[in-house]
């Protein structure tokens, strides 16, 4: 009887522990408010990534609409191209022609002026009276005359000639800047072609490289949550997360980018079951940071990932320390209640402090050596050292505090 009298008062504590976690969890978020930083800043690397992408696809889309405008202003000239290399063979034909027919003119014009001549000469010598000279004298004049009508048709028509060829040649130089014109243009989408193979070639290399961090970071995000969720200290609502998940693969597996530039084609925003963590504001005395020595790489709050769309809640600050291998420090004293090495995060140090307070410490490349779970610590001791950049997280009964309210 005493035996049933305890096993039914353990599993009331059990049930009543159970229940009492989720009432305080509903109870804690009925009472905040949101918080969130439009568009905080990201880890610089990816933010320069992301930036090239977006500058390459623009020089793209510009670079596409020429193309398109190019081929359909060859289409539209195409008829007329062929036209007028017709038309400029005909000329070139024709010009020879023409040469050949002056070159004809010329050498008569040559021989008629120079026949005018001689008859000229000859008729101012002085001529005997008789008869015979006299009829010389008058065939002569004659002849001359006949002579200096030719020379001017001659003249007349060597010139006409000359002005045909002029028009032909002006015709012809038209034609073929004309027809350059065209050609050129024909190049240029050859070119243009080229530079858009190397550029999506560029495209593609910046996009894997960006996609492969934003996979990562999500990675490191969720698995902080799972941590933090296995310990009681935040709750994860599984049916969202699920869905998040779903509609983030969904992003991350189109091809086309996501852009906000009006100018550029635009695709389906992704998200919609995104919903940013309560965050409540922090009301105690300021502390000390967890580094010496810093740079903020990653602020709290959410933002818009700016090439798939995908809208993320950073629940904690990234931290680069100034000096390599930097000695970690906790805030505030505390409890030691998780310190292990993970696959995803290297190493987490979390401790809990009064009034429900938990500060987290991720991606430690070590863990001090005397850190241990149950271990008590004062406020400036150190937990472990950072190589690349700490991950600093900040809880106070379920809900987010953002870090850098702690000591600043």
């Amino acid at each position: 009887m005493i035996k049933i009298f305890f096993s039914l008062v353990l599993l009331f504590g059990f049930v009543y522990g159970a229940n009492n976690i989720d009432t305080k969890i509903k109870s804690t978020s009925k009472k905040l408010h949101s918080y969130s930083q439009d568009y905080s800043k990201i880890n610089k690397k990816m933010a320069q990534t992301a930036k090239a992408i977006l500058e390459q696809k623009k020089e793209l889309s510009k670079q596409e609409k020429y193309l398109e405008e190019l081929k359909k202003e060859l289409e539209s000239k195409a008829t007329s191209y062929k036209d007028s290399r017709v038309q400029l063979d005909e000329l070139r034909a024709k010009q020879i022609e023409l040469k050949k027919k002056q070159n004809k003119l010329e050498q008569e014009l040559v021989f008629v002026i120079a026949q005018s001549v001689s008859l000229s000469i000859v008729l101012e010598e002085d001529f005997k009276s008789d008869a015979d000279s006299l009829i010389e004298l008058e065939v002569l004049g004659s002849m001359l005359e006949s002579s200096r009508k030719k020379a001017k048709e001659l003249s007349e028509k060597f010139l006409a000639n000359s002005e045909d060829i002029d028009s032909l040649r002006q015709h012809a130089t038209t034609l073929e800047s004309s027809i350059k014109e065209i050609d050129d243009k024909r190049k240029n989408v050859l070119v243009t072609q080229e530079e858009n193979k190397k550029a999506l070639k560029k495209l593609e290399i910046a996009k894997a490289s960006y996609k492969k961090e934003l996979e990562s970071l999500l990675k490191r995000q969720n698995a902080l949550k799972d941590t933090l969720s296995h310990l009681n200290i935040i709750k994860i609502d599984q049916q969202k997360k699920a869905q998040e998940e779903k509609e983030r693969k969904a992003a991350l597996a189109k091809k086309e980018i996501y852009v906000e530039d009006k100018n550029l084609p635009t695709v389906k925003k992704h998200g919609s079951s995104y919903q940013a963590m309560k965050t409540i504001k922090y009301r105690g005395a300021k502390t000390i940071a967890p580094l010496n020595g810093y740079t903020i790489t990653k602020n709290y709050g959410t933002y818009t990932d700016p090439i798939y769309g995908i809208k993320i809640f950073n629940e904690s600050i990234s931290l680069k320390p100034k000096k390599p291998d930097a000695k970690v420090r906790t805030v505030f004293n505390g409890k030691v209640i998780y310190a292990d090495k993970t696959a995803v995060l290297d190493n987490i140090v979390i401790v809990e402090h009064d009034h429900g307070l938990h500060t987290i410490y991720a991606n430690l490349s070590q863990i001090a050596p005397n850190i241990k779970v149950g271990n008590k610590i004062k406020k400036g001791y150190t937990i472990g050292r950072v190589k690349d950049e700490l991950i600093f997280e900040v809880t106070q009964k379920t809900s987010h505090i953002n870090p850098i309210r702690l000591f600043r």
